[in-house]
């Protein structure tokens, strides 16, 4: 008999395709103030990066996670992908945020979102990256140690943003499956199209995802700046199982159960084109490290310490300004 899951309660991470390693930890660290609370290595490709960035323990809901691949060639935002990643900004930082950016040398698009003042840049692989004024915005586990004052510090997740040819899968998925809400539509004048939003049943962080429609528009090509996936988030592996189960019984090809260390995932495309992954809350990031230090070492699971000196010589040289440590041995 197969459990009928409870309704997914929003985000749980993003993972993006950069390019330079050391470039990807300064914006995100040292611009955005989010915490790098793990160094790892690609599981399917161990001789490149995985970073994670997020609040203090990498709460799901703040977890944006990068391949930087130092030769990628740049992407194409496109129908059929996510596009755009947004932090909750409290309402009145603003003015703070454009300055902070701009006088990190990145240009600041201004837009109103559903009534909300959002602040668009691209990250230095273009990725969009934009910051949603929000109420009540703290994140769930903030970084204490960051380099933004406490009274402008981003609170986890707003939303992602895909563009999509025809809504109407996208919306059969999360609505019809996965029990989203509908909340509104409005005109989105800069990507060309109608913007759909929908609620996950969780609170507080990384409840939205907002698709898009853009008919006859083309496609995304992979590479650097592009988004790879949007994961969702369920509390546990039964819940995991159920989800899967019912996805599989309505014709999406979820695949296995995949062990991400520090989450179990699953991973299944929508007809629009976007991957989705349903990742579980646990086990965490603080599952193998103390949480006063994360991100401050390479990480490996343990069918790789055996490899653990090939890996070390072999990914890119990185200077964590957190720690003031370096890890790996290329230049």
């Amino acid at each position: 008999m197969t459990t009928t899951p409870s309704p997914v309660q929003g985000l749980h991470h993003v993972t993006v395709i950069a390019s330079h390693p050391q470039h990807n930890i300064d914006f995100y660290s040292v611009t955005l103030g989010q915490r790098l609370v793990k160094v790892t290595v690609n599981f399917d490709d161990p001789g490149t990066y995985h970073f994670y960035y997020g609040d203090e323990v990498g709460t799901p809901g703040t977890i944006m996670t990068h391949f930087p691949w130092p030769h990628a060639k740049r992407g194409t935002r496109g129908n059929g992908e996510v596009v755009a990643t947004a932090y909750r900004m409290p309402e009145r930082s603003a003015p703070y945020w454009q300055a902070r950016l701009e006088d990190a040398g990145f240009t600041v698009q201004h837009a109103t979102r559903f009534g909300a003042a959002t602040l668009t840049v691209e990250d230095p692989d273009g990725t969009l990256v934009d910051l949603i004024a929000d109420q009540d915005v703290q994140a769930p586990h903030p970084w204490p140690n960051g380099p933004v004052p406490t009274e402008h510090m981003l609170g986890g997740f707003h939303s992602v943003t895909a563009w999509v040819d025809d809504v109407r899968s996208i919306r059969a998925l999360l609505v019809g499956q996965l029990g989203f809400t509908e909340v509104g539509h409005e005109p989105d004048a800069a990507a060309g199209g109608t913007r759909y939003r929908f609620r996950g049943a969780g609170a507080q962080v990384g409840l939205y995802v907002d698709a898009v429609e853009r008919p006859g528009q083309s496609a995304g090509r992979s590479g650097a700046g592009t988004i790879h996936h949007v994961a969702l988030r369920t509390r546990d592996d039964a819940e995991q199982a159920a989800y899967m189960a019912q996805l599989r019984a309505a014709g999406y090809a979820a695949t296995p159960v995949q062990d991400r260390q520090y989450f179990h995932s699953i991973y299944f495309r929508d007809a629009s084109g976007v991957l989705f992954e349903i990742a579980t809350d646990a086990p965490g990031f603080p599952d193998d490290e103390p949480v006063e230090q994360l991100g401050g070492t390479l990480k490996l699971p343990a069918w790789f310490e055996s490899k653990r000196h090939l890996i070390e010589r072999h990914v890119p040289r990185i200077v964590n300004r957190e720690y003031h440590t370096e890890i790996g041995g290329a230049q």
